[in-house]
């Protein structure tokens, strides 16, 4: 479900913004997703995001206005780059183990062009600023509502009758998480990546099958 944010401001489209070549584009918002996901909405500092960007300071403000439309348009564009990425997810595919790989891949080739972007994510979820929490609550909601088609139809009958299967997927989750953050730590580079770390994770995904799969 995606939200357009720039509507409630206005009807500001970012054109300026949006004409620029893509290069200059995924720096600016790199900058930024580095910078809010450091610091929070309150102490992140837009002198340090044009620094990182490397753009004057009026330049930013003509592409965005203020701070507060920079953090919406971030937390408007990380909204809908996550509702896009279940298109690319197999959902006719009812099993879950292959749906988790196939989130998780997606989300790592989203952190190859934007790296701090789920890190901007986590820490705007708990962001408690009145300038801006009443628009993070309705991404949440957004993120909530397209997070739940991931467990839409799943064939609950490979699963094992003495198993607890929403615990079952809970670990399941755990895992695949524990995974790619640690392989994440270990990354010089996200363009690093490879098709052995999908091997990897499968020699995981085979033990947790047999944990919870009928024989």
């Amino acid at each position: 479900m995606q939200i357009n944010l720039h509507e409630e401001l206005g009807e500001i489209i970012y054109s300026r913004f949006n004409s620029l070549a893509t290069e200059k584009k995924n720096r600016i918002l790199n900058a930024a997703f580095k910078e809010f996901a450091k610091n929070g909405y309150e102490k992140a500092s837009t002198n340090i995001i044009i620094k990182e960007a490397n753009i004057s300071k009026g330049s930013l403000f003509d592409y965005f206005g203020n701070k507060k439309r920079l953090y919406l348009f971030l937390l408007n564009y990380t909204s809908n780059l996550i509702a896009n990425f279940y298109d690319e997810i197999d959902l006719a595919d009812r099993d879950i183990f292959n749906r988790i790989e196939e989130l998780s891949w997606v989300k790592l080739k989203i952190m190859k062009k934007f790296p701090e972007i789920f890190d901007f994510l986590k820490k705007a979820s708990v962001e408690e600023s009145n300038e801006i929490k009443h628009d993070i609550d309705k991404i949440k909601v957004s993120i909530v509502e397209d997070f739940k088609i991931m467990y839409e139809n799943i064939d609950s009958t490979k699963f094992r009758e003495d198993i607890d299967i929403q615990k079952a997927i809970d670990i399941i989750n755990w895992s695949m998480l524990g995974f790619s953050d640690r392989e994440i730590e270990k990354l010089d580079s996200f363009s690093n990546v490879d098709d052995k770390k999908i091997k990897e994770w499968e020699i995981y995904s085979n033990i947790l099958k047999k944990c919870f799969y009928k024989e």
